[in-house]
């Protein structure tokens, strides 16, 4: 079922390359872009700028060489990319720029020339400072045209290297990114540890956002007022593993929702899976998030490490682009997989 289409493995001065995501050019070129750091370092905040592979047969194979997109702007790095096709036609690029432990902003870029060049850097969030988090794949473009993202806000500690405990927000532009405004913060009355939210509209406008924390679960949150407040987050029916992220989008072809995560469900034996970045697991619902059927795993090591998935449809396939690695994450890799091949097994949850 599932075809690896690209493997993005470390060499001299590249200790590891990082999580991205798809855009689709008008002429039928497929952009791929990722966080490739350079020096020795394989951190979080070591040295890494924005590099670009092109596919011209719908993801089954990729260029040999990387070019950059944007170069190492942030005192650290730039990662976690995010693409879209905005409604007007042009391309948004979103970013992580990376100055320090206490200043990290998602920064967005146009492009009008179908990704051959690219506005000055537009930062999404100037009404607060600190360590904001938007994970890769995750901007989206509303059917009323705003454009909406979720962030999470980690304030620095002193003495700690790094505050898990995260204060989700929405960020919302109504001009196509060139301003931003923020929605209320979600609240989160379990107190559980919350991290790189994601957000989906659903087919009756509703907004979902989809959260990692540490309870076992997913968490939830939904929006009535198109991302400006929130309902208090709650468990919901995804297990997963603890500090472990999902990926949620719709299928074009068949308007259900498809979510890609690491899936710790009961049956599975403790001491192989539970708390682990694996298995990747693919799922599909038909009620909007409320059940979860065709549940199939597509990476299965148990040592492996499968996380912070790029969803990204062509006209037959679904392309997946993730990190991986074994107990650290290192390695890019891109499998494409038979849109039909999502509705292959009959497991519901």
């Amino acid at each position: 079922m599932r075809k690896i289409a690209l493997l993005l493995t470390t060499g001299d001065n590249n200790p590891r390359n990082s999580e991205g995501d798809f855009v689709t050019l008008k002429n039928g070129r497929i952009l791929f872009v990722y966080s490739h750091y350079t020096g020795a370092s394989t951190h979080d905040d070591a040295p890494a700028y924005l590099a670009g592979r092109f596919s011209d047969d719908g993801g089954k194979t990729w260029s040999d060489e990387d070019f950059p997109v944007v170069e190492n702007e942030g005192r650290m790095n730039v990662m976690s990319v995010s693409f879209l096709r905005l409604q007007n036609g042009n391309i948004a690029l979103f970013y992580l720029r990376k100055n320090s432990e206490d200043d990290c902003v998602p920064m967005l870029r146009i492009s009008t020339d179908e990704a051959k060049t690219w506005s000055d850097p537009i930062a999404c969030i100037t009404d607060q400072k600190g360590f904001f988090v938007l994970n890769n794949n995750r901007a989206i473009q509303l059917k009323n045209g705003r454009l909406l993202i979720a962030v999470a806000l980690h304030e620095k500690i002193e003495g700690v290297e790094f505050n898990e405990y995260g204060r989700l927000f929405s960020y919302y532009s109504d001009d196509n990114g060139a301003t931003w405004h923020c929605g209320q913060e979600v609240r989160n009355p379990s107190g559980v540890i919350a991290q790189e939210p994601g957000v989906i509209e659903l087919k009756d406008g509703t907004i979902m956002m989809i959260i990692r924390t540490d309870g076992g679960f997913q968490y939830l949150s939904w929006s009535k007022d198109k991302g400006q407040t929130w309902t208090p987050m709650v468990a919901g029916n995804i297990r997963s593993a603890n500090f472990s992220p999902a990926s949620i989008a719709r299928i074009p072809s068949t308007g259900d929702l498809l979510l890609v995560w690491n899936n710790n469900e009961d049956s599975r034996p403790r001491d192989h899976t539970y708390g682990k970045r694996t298995p990747l697991t693919v799922a599909v619902s038909k009620d909007e998030g409320k059940t979860w059927e065709h549940v199939t795993d597509i990476e299965t090591d148990p040592l492996g490490w499968y996380c912070y998935i790029a969803i990204h449809f062509t006209k037959k396939d679904v392309l997946l682009g993730y990190c991986t690695g074994s107990n650290h994450l290192a390695v890019t890799s891109i499998s494409s997989l038979p849109q039909k091949s999502l509705y292959g097994n009959a497991v519901s949850r």
